[in-house]
């Protein structure tokens, strides 16, 4: 059954999805490893905000008229879990390049960043799915289905 849905900002959301995976890039570039870290805090924080974790740069372009909201009826809870998702495997990906397991770290950041720019560029959210897959199972504290209309991962018709 369908869950009902709140006023989501897309926009938003691909505005962190674009800011994690420059970050993540610049990151590999310059082998700035603290920045990995940084990105992943970022989200994490977020993520314990109940919000996307570059936000308020996402206002600030807004704001300047750069961008443009995004307003879809939607449920938060599985872009918050997404936003968990990559924040811990960025923490992984942090804690590999400072103990010497680099490929490891990398590999890490670089999987968020194939997954971000998939939800970026694809319109796929495979953490959004997941959180919703959970749901479907009945896993405790997974109480949102997707809203009417929408399939797991997918962005909802615009309401």
């Amino acid at each position: 059954m369908a869950s009902p849905a709140r006023p989501v900002d897309h926009a938003a959301l691909r505005t962190n999805q674009a800011v994690i995976i420059s970050l993540l890039i610049a990151a590999f570039v310059a082998d700035a490893p603290w920045l990995v870290a940084l990105t992943g805090l970022v989200m994490l924080l977020g993520s314990a905000r109940g919000r996307p974790g570059f936000l308020p740069l996402y206002r600030a372009l807004r704001g300047m008229g750069i961008i443009k909201p995004d307003v879809v009826p939607d449920n938060p809870e599985p872009h918050r879990f997404a936003q968990l998702l990559g924040g811990l495997f960025l923490a992984a990906a942090f804690v590999g390049l400072a103990t010497g397991l680099t490929t490891v770290g990398w590999i890490l950041s670089w999987l968020v960043v194939a997954l971000a720019s998939l939800n970026l560029f694809g319109g796929f959210c495979l953490g959004c799915a997941l959180y919703y897959w959970l749901n479907r199972l009945g896993t405790p504290g997974f109480r949102k289905a997707p809203p009417a209309g929408s399939s797991p991962g997918r962005r909802p018709p615009a309401g």
